[in-house]
């Protein structure tokens, strides 16, 4: 539930912060008019990605043991990808995402209503499916469905808060930190999820090396996966207390390589020019003014 958590909030907060930040520079451009087309985006975004998720659940049920096992491996070594890029895209773009967007909002304002959505549902709908497929692997994995699904409901939850909150001014966050630690985490949660895609090509026969049969070791007299202890430790950890061979080579191959990399100090200089300031309109000063990013 921990890992669900963190995703949901991390995927959460990406696409509150992008919401907000349309939404405030349309107000402070004293164009409250064109908001629709945005929460209109929005909205198709979000059933996009309750939709995505219904398809992966509904496909998977229809299918052999094996062909899940393949498919649910598939899916799991996808959404680490997604995620791996994600990760080093916010690390990269953190500090300009603001700009970046007011650029964007520019040109859509200038060609209409169909693009002000799009830019909206493309924003959000990247969050959206990523946190759908996910949210689907971790479901898999644990073979519960209650507990991902409430992690990552709780995450969403607290994400639309900041995001109003951040909206709002009552909050001051370093988002470039934020990112950096909830991406830290992020990490830790996608080498469990590769090393359980592992066990999955395992199990359907595609990958062979290793063998289900040869643990690595069984640390489940210590840490039962029925304890509290056990479900901390593999929700911190994102590693079985019995991994074969195979499960903790790839978890260990991702983990170390990637963590280095994403914790490394960020290149200094460089990075896309500030969006030229909002046109200056007179506005009742008890208007938001726009998020800092």
């Amino acid at each position: 539930m921990l890992a669900n958590y963190l995703i949901g909030l991390r995927e959460g907060l990406e696409a509150a912060l992008v919401v907000s930040i349309l939404v405030a520079y349309l107000v402070r451009s004293g164009r409250q008019d064109r908001l629709r087309p945005i929460w209109l985006g929005v909205s198709g975004a979000v059933g996009a990605s309750l939709l995505a998720g219904a398809v992966l659940t509904f496909t998977s049920r229809s299918m052999s043991f094996r062909a899940q096992e393949l498919f649910g491996g598939l899916m799991s070594v996808l959404a680490v990808c997604f995620v791996t890029w994600m990760v080093f895209w916010m690390r990269r773009a953190s500090r300009h995402l603001k700009g970046d967007l007011q650029q964007k909002l520019d040109t859509a304002l200038a060609m209409g209503t169909g693009a002000l959505a799009l830019t909206a549902f493309v924003a959000v709908a990247r969050e959206g499916l990523e946190t759908a497929l996910f949210i689907w692997t971790a479901v898999q994995a644990t073979g519960d469905t209650a507990a991902p699904v409430a992690g990552a409901f709780l995450g969403l939850v607290t994400a639309i808060v900041l995001g109003y909150l951040l909206y709002k001014r009552s909050v001051k966050l370093n988002l470039a930190t934020f990112f950096r630690w909830t991406g830290a985490g992020l990490v830790v949660v996608a080498a469990g999820v590769l090393a359980y895609g592992f066990h999955d090509l395992q199990e359907a026969g595609w990958l062979t090396a290793g063998g289900l049969d040869r643990v690595v070791l069984d640390a489940t007299g210590v840490l039962p996966p029925s304890s509290w202890w056990g479900t901390l430790f593999k929700g911190l950890f994102s590693i079985s207390a019995s991994p074969t061979r195979l499960e903790l080579g790839a978890w260990l191959a991702y983990l170390v390589p990637t963590m280095v990399l994403f914790l490394r100090p960020a290149p200094r200089g460089g990075g896309p020019a500030p969006a030229p300031p909002a046109p200056a309109v007179h506005r009742p000063s008890s208007t938001s003014e726009t998020v800092t990013s």
